[in-house]
């Protein structure tokens, strides 16, 4: 090869090198990941925090009696004020001691941490918990109103501010808030133990569902349980309460039942009265009389035919809550709108 051709050579591979070069910095611009508009704005998912024990006794003035503002089965609950998060108040339930030294060697912090990852409209979120020797504390997104149970049983005045259109939004919204814990929460969660004390109602008269998937700490519990679960949640394990989906179906059900007839659960005597009446028609006799009947009554005969689907059926020929959130996302839509 000549002085020539060896130059013609050298330009050609100079030229095919940078060719090389200039083509693979387009391929990596190409394909350098561009954060995506959608992606941006979706909300990130955060685990519940631990917060020390102590800074837990400063939001409730030591746990002090004034800041009480309900009790249940499971604890006491308190109106915390976090110092160290601007003031927020949030709702800090106590789990009873003698629930804590039953479950002493239970992983709290890692069942709080999945439930945690529930962020729905009809769910109130889980959004701290603190653990100490003897103690096991849960926070919660503080919920400015009551409970379906003080509406309807315990203020003379607060079943009349629930009137049918109300009743129907707070039935789709329960469901629509199960429908979620039992199908997209991965791993999915059951409630264990739903009942109206644990449907919280907030300024708009949206149904909240709370207290879910905690009933590991009183499995046994029966107190605050009896009429919101099947015959088959206590048959299914000696000494103790198996909770599965269809028994929160049949919790959902009882429900349906104290939002058409205003009366209680009173430990399952409510499904024995109402179930005769649902199946022999008799809806005057089993809707609430503290409120004027609507002259259609096509959508209370199927909200009572949906409670007693919940309540009358052993497990497997119950609906699934999906269904059942179906069927009340329509009647909402049909009545509401």
């Amino acid at each position: 090869m000549n002085h020539v051709e060896h130059i013609a050579y050298d330009m050609v591979m100079i030229t095919l090198s940078i060719s090389l070069i200039v083509l693979a910095i387009i391929l990596f611009l190409a394909c350098k990941k561009k954060p995506v508009e959608s992606e941006e704005t979706l909300p990130v998912k955060l685990c519940a925090r631990a917060y020390p024990l102590m800074e837990i006794d400063a939001a409730t003035d030591g746990f002090n009696h004034r800041r009480i503002i309900g009790q249940g089965r499971l604890g006491t609950v308190y109106a915390g004020t976090l110092e160290q998060e601007e003031q927020q108040l949030v709702a800090v339930k106590r789990i009873h001691p003698f629930l804590v030294l039953s479950n002493a060697g239970f992983g709290f912090s890692s069942v709080l941490k999945w439930l945690s990852l529930a962020q729905h409209p009809n769910v109130v979120p889980i959004t701290g918990f603190s653990e100490a020797p003897g103690e096991r504390v849960v926070l919660m997104e503080f919920v400015h109103m009551a409970s379906l149970d003080f509406y309807l049983h315990q203020n003379q005045d607060g079943a009349s501010l629930l009137d049918w259109n109300k009743r129907f939004r707070i039935a789709a919204g329960a469901a629509r808030g199960l429908q979620y814990l039992h199908e997209v929460v991965a791993p999915n969660i059951v409630h264990g133990c739903v009942k109206s004390s644990n449907i919280l109602i907030d300024v708009n008269f949206c149904a909240r569902i709370c207290d879910y998937g905690l009933n590991f700490l009183a499995p046994v519990e029966k107190r605050g349980t009896v009429g919101y679960v099947d015959d088959e949640y206590w048959s299914e394990r000696r000494g103790g309460g198996v909770a599965t989906k269809e028994s929160d179906v049949y919790g959902l059900g009882v429900v349906l039942l104290e939002l058409l007839s205003g009366k209680g659960c009173e430990g399952g005597m409510l499904v024995k009265w109402a179930l005769p009446l649902i199946r022999e028609t008799s809806f005057s006799e089993l809707l609430d009389p503290r409120l004027v009947i609507p002259s259609d009554m096509k959508p209370l005969v199927r909200l009572a035919k949906v409670a007693s689907a919940c309540v009358g059926n052993s497990r497997k020929c119950r609906p699934s809550m999906a269904q059942v959130a179906t069927i009340l996302n329509n009647l909402e839509t049909e009545v509401c709108l």
